[in-house]
């Protein structure tokens, strides 16, 4: 486990994600999360580093089911496939806590518009101590074909106002994880915001709806092992998915 801290007198896993001076909600809920080690001192404990797992876009029916609201979307999915209750409202966003395996995950859902999106991330990542490579954002990429995905342990803002607006509110960091939904381009002369807010057609809604099954399981595979063989077979697969020999 790539991201497990091993130690002898560290708090346990609750205090990491809520600190003393706060209240512990669901506290129980937690106590389960620390492992031990396979020898002999009981003394010894692994502690596994939370992850922040943040999908980008805009609260409200309005944008519901729209290519720029593919990161909620995605939230959505490994919400219902963890048996996450998205039911705390925190920093500006709707959050759920819980587990993949062993490792703590918060879910999160900016509800102050995507171009503000950071003013959730930045204060949460600060008060439940998420160090940078533990902070996963989920958006939408025009830059790849429709229902393709890629994880990488950093990169730059591609344009995106989201991700923008992240990297300022984490004092201009751009180290952490990302994992980019193809939407595909705008056809023709379409205007881009009128694409981004636009729906999928049945096709495309298709292959989105397969890329969400697929990236909850690339999602639950990069917090358990990190950015191992497997991410990068999931990479080559998504790469390549859509070509027939």
């Amino acid at each position: 486990m790539v991201t497990a801290m091993f130690c002898s007198s560290s708090p346990p896993i609750t205090s990491l994600l809520y600190p003393k001076a706060q209240k512990k909600p669901n506290s129980k809920r937690f106590s389960s999360l620390r492992a031990s080690l396979p020898v002999s001192d009981n003394k010894l404990k692994v502690e596994y580093t939370p992850w922040l797992i943040v999908g980008l876009g805009n609260p409200g029916f309005k944008y519901y089911g729209t290519r720029h609201n593919i990161g909620f979307e995605m939230i959505d999915h490994i919400a219902r496939a963890t048996e996450i209750s998205m039911n705390t409202i925190q920093s500006k966003a709707l959050v759920g806590i819980g587990s993949v395996g062993e490792v703590p995950i918060l879910l999160v859902k900016p509800q102050a518009y995507m171009n503000f999106s950071g003013e959730s991330v930045g204060p949460l990542a600060a008060y439940y101590q998420i160090p940078l490579r533990h902070i996963l954002m989920i958006y939408d990429d025009m830059g790849l074909p429709n229902g393709v995905l890629r994880l990488q342990p950093k990169g730059g803002h591609s344009q995106h106002n989201g991700l923008k607006n992240v990297t300022e509110h984490l004092n201009g960091c751009r180290g952490y994880p990302r994992l980019s939904i193809g939407i595909g381009n705008p056809p023709g002369n379409m205007d881009m915001k009128a694409f981004l807010l636009q729906k999928f057609s049945p096709l495309e809604r298709k292959q989105i709806d397969a890329g969400l099954e697929q990236g909850v399981e690339g999602v639950k595979t990069l917090v358990e092992e990190g950015f191992s063989d497997s991410i990068s077979r999931f990479n080559l697969g998504q790469k390549y998915k859509f070509h027939t020999v």
